[in-house]
């Protein structure tokens, strides 16, 4: 458990390191991000985003695994 976690924070770090990179690609602005936009407010809801992440996770996890 201690080794996933480990694996896990070094995987949330290096995304954190290569944000300004992986914006230019298009993340967070995906056809099924959700914007709403008011006169004091901003909800961003990156719904399509995070669909996408969670499915190329889940193909990584599942090759190492295999």
């Amino acid at each position: 458990m201690a080794r996933v976690l480990i694996v896990l924070g070094l995987v949330i770090l290096a995304a954190g390191m290569l944000w300004p990179f992986l914006s230019q690609l298009g993340l967070g602005r995906l056809p099924g991000d959700i914007v709403i936009e008011r006169e004091n407010m901003t909800l961003y809801f990156p719904l399509a985003t995070c669909l996408l992440i969670s499915l190329l996770l889940s193909v990584a996890l599942w090759v190492v695994n295999r």
